[in-house]
């Protein structure tokens, strides 16, 4: 364990940077996305992923590149049916979710000569993580700041009243559905870290503990983007030493954080 520390292989290195990228981006995505109610949208996207995961297979392409196409147009559908449909958003979101998953098991069924490991895919393979995706994951970053540096206080404005948000001349629309398809991206991309079942935890539990210790958005943020810092490096550190399931301790330790900020909060 000291010699991993003080030595670390490459695929170590690249795990723990892959997984730090995950977590900023997760920070400010998370943050709203508890803010607005939206955890059960993000597993929505989460569970459709597998169908992406079922095209790629059959289809033969890149499972990533298939993975972000099937979730920014399951994202995108989304979003429009929500505001087409008589449906409420739970019930929508509870029918997408569970459709779109079995779909993909039933089309991996139909092939089967295809060799895949399914538990990689819904529980994560962090140590698998190369250098295309630290640069997909980069990438992703980098847009992820742009987008909340510009519409960080219209997001507020939305998420206080978007009512009145749009009265005040907010392209509501445009913004919401920019996030979404943010959220989609950072799913499709994150899958290697925390794998399909878990990708949601990773970005609701580390902003729920910040959320019952903070006064501001701001305070609310930072203590999520550490949270999950902390989370990945501790959980990374944890499945090394013990042998356990890397994305499974990640989200483990963001649970043990938010359990700590439970007793903070008593004080």
């Amino acid at each position: 364990m000291i010699d991993l520390v003080l030595n670390p292989p490459n695929f170590l290195i690249m795990a723990l940077i892959g997984g730090l990228l995950v977590a900023l981006i997760s920070a400010p995505l998370g943050t709203f996305m508890v803010w607005q109610k939206q955890s059960y949208f993000g597993a929505t996207l989460a569970h459709s992923a597998l169908l992406g995961v079922s095209l790629g297979m059959i289809m033969q392409i890149d499972l990533t590149l298939s993975i972000l196409v099937t979730s920014v147009i399951i994202g995108v559908a989304l979003f429009y049916l929500a505001q087409k449909s008589s449906l409420s958003s739970d019930t929508l979101l509870g029918i997408l979710a569970h459709s779109s998953l079995a779909l993909g098991l039933v089309l991996l069924s139909f092939q089967p000569n295809i060799q895949l490991d399914l538990m990689r895919y819904l529980f994560g393979d962090i140590l698998s993580i190369n250098l295309d995706d630290i640069q997909l994951l980069s990438a992703l970053l980098v847009l992820t700041l742009l987008f909340f540096a510009k519409y960080w206080q219209s997001l507020l404005n939305i998420t206080l009243n978007i009512e009145l948000a749009a009265v005040e001349g907010i392209a509501t629309k445009s913004i919401q559905l920019s996030y979404i398809l943010l959220l989609a991206l950072l799913i499709a991309l994150a899958i290697k870290v925390v794998g399909i079942l878990l990708i949601t935890s990773l970005l609701i539990v580390p902003a729920a503990a910040a959320h019952r210790l903070s006064n501001t958005p701001e305070q609310m943020l930072g203590f999520t983007l550490v949270g999950g810092l902390i989370s990945v490096i501790l959980g990374l550190a944890t499945s090394i030493g013990f042998d356990t399931p890397a994305g499974p301790s990640i989200v483990m330790v963001a649970t043990a954080l938010f359990l700590l900020s439970l007793l903070k909060k008593a004080q």
